[in-house]
């Protein structure tokens, strides 16, 4: 076995691959060895695809990432003939017909695909807990949730089965994790990603797929490989200037940034969130860069109201697409997602326009925002990951929901002010994200502090719509400044 896979990124392993000093095949035991080892305790896998890997190895390996171990997420990744659970009973044994183009560029990457990561049910929460399978823990303290919905991908990396694994961020679906698990995440602009086949956008634009990574490299020349459009698809952003690639360690421009450590929607803010973003403003002075407290014109409350509708009328429009495919009765799904299935079907079409159309507004205001400043920073979170369990809905609260959904009053509780009430309670740990997906802007988390629990806290790092080389110049830059690869779990 190859006893020094932990100490590589997925670029040094690629390396030593293209120069025959270790097998695709070593690297892929390395890795199960790694999973086998880390899974008692963390839980971060949902599917072994050993089989399919195995075979693939058998093939011709091509790619920037040749003969490296990877990991898909269990949604919106179809991979044929493997099982696609989206971490819902309901779809436990569904098995998509053929894959996604991701998937395929995946593999044109060729990376060795070894099994998939757990996502909470339809990647709906920033805790990854099901009842399919189980709670996922975060590799620093298992006490604690590696974050979601990318949080298997998160926990896996973090704890070393791969050295990055595919995420995708509908509201931090990325950036989350990253924070959590001490890794780097960037979520593209949209379009940048092909979404395809089986869906011309998700979430209104607002999903981006990409992964989660220990190296800027690693997430720089990964976006060179999937970047770009596939046929049928019906949003097409202007391809960058040169490869992702060069921008590491290219040299950065002095960037004018504005901070701020305030939550959006008027929540409390951890000390050590806040420190996070003080400590990065002045290693950003120390590098040149002009910093100062500031932020977009914005409401952030109407921000997440908006945000907190869109979501509504897609889990109502899943939940359903998810019974077509698989045939499940809604009773399959959990109590907390039925009752956001409720609400979005209470929506009127009138109010789900009404609402999109205020994405524009916050549109125009980061634009606003970016001709003073080429980055918005911010917390990436407003508290550390919560203790397993700590987020559950208490079982007297779904006893009244499922109450509400045997009346069907999703009109009544529309009229209450409910999304303006889930607004906040849903968003109030991680109040900073959703802003970039809908704006469909480049945003990453940058893992340049740790707590006093000894937790990663993430810094959050947001740029114009297209302007991923400007954040990878200035990752890299960070990254050398203040390294993170050396800091790694405690895994016993």
């Amino acid at each position: 076995m190859f006893k020094d896979y932990g100490d590589y990124d997925a670029t040094g392993l690629a390396a030593l691959v293209a120069k025959g000093e270790v097998t695709p095949a070593e690297l892929l035991e390395a890795a199960f060895a790694r999973i086998e080892a880390g899974e008692p305790s963390i839980n971060a896998m949902s599917q072994n695809f050993r089989d399919k890997a195995q075979a693939q190895l058998a093939g011709p390996l091509t790619g920037p990432f040749a003969g490296v171990p990877f990991l898909l997420k269990d949604l919106d990744m179809e991979y044929a003939g493997a099982k696609l659970t989206m971490g819902c009973v309901a779809a436990k044994n569904y098995v998509p017909p053929r894959n996604a183009e991701l998937v395929n560029r995946f593999l044109a990457a060729g990376l060795v695909i070894a099994g998939s990561t757990t996502t909470p049910e339809l990647g709906l929460k920033a805790t990854t807990e099901t009842a399919l399978h189980g709670a996922t823990r975060n590799p620093w303290n298992t006490e604690h949730t590696p974050g979601g919905s990318s949080g298997g991908a998160g926990a896996a990396v973090a704890a070393g089965y791969v050295p990055m694994a595919a995420a995708a961020d509908g509201g931090g679906s990325i950036r989350i994790p990253a924070a959590f698990n001490g890794l780097f995440g960037l979520k593209p602009s949209r379009g940048r990603v092909p979404i395809g086949p089986y869906a011309g956008e998700l979430w209104d634009g607002c999903v981006v797929s990409h992964v989660i990574t220990r190296s800027v490299r690693d997430s720089a020349a990964m976006l060179d490989a999937l970047q770009g459009p596939a046929p049928g698809d019906p949003f097409i952003i202007a391809p960058p200037e040169r490869p992702y690639a060069a921008e590491v360690g290219a040299k950065v421009e002095t960037l004018r940034i504005g901070f701020s450590v305030a939550s959006p929607i008027g929540g409390r803010v951890d000390a050590d969130c806040r420190d996070g973003v003080l400590k990065a403003a002045k290693l950003l002075e120390s590098l040149g860069h002009r910093v100062e407290e500031a932020a977009p014109a914005l409401d952030g409350k109407a921000v997440a109201s908006a945000y907190m509708t869109m979501y509504f009328g897609h889990v109502a429009a899943t939940v359903k697409h998810v019974q077509h495919l698989t045939g499940a009765p809604e009773s399959a799904f959990d109590t907390d997602t039925r009752s956001l299935a409720l609400l979005g079907r209470a929506l009127s079409a009138e109010t789900f326009v009404t609402s999109h159309r205020s994405w524009n507004t916050f549109a125009r205001a980061m634009a606003a925002f970016h001709d003073t400043f080429d980055i918005y920073l911010t917390p990436a979170t407003a508290m550390g990951p919560a203790k397993i369990g700590e987020l559950l809905t208490p079982k007297s609260q779904q006893s009244a929901a499922k109450l509400l959904i045997s009346l069907n009053a999703g009109s009544l509780l529309l009229k209450s002010g409910i999304v303006d009430k889930l607004a906040f309670n849903n968003l109030e740990r991680t109040p900073y994200t959703q802003l970039a997906n809908l704006t469909f802007c480049p945003a990453m988390s940058v893992p340049l502090h740790w707590g006093a629990d000894g937790l990663p806290v993430g810094v959050h790092f947001s740029a114009k719509f297209g302007a991923e080389g400007m954040l990878f110049r200035l990752a890299a830059q960070l990254e050398a400044a203040a390294p993170w690869a050396q800091k790694r779990p405690q895994m016993k």
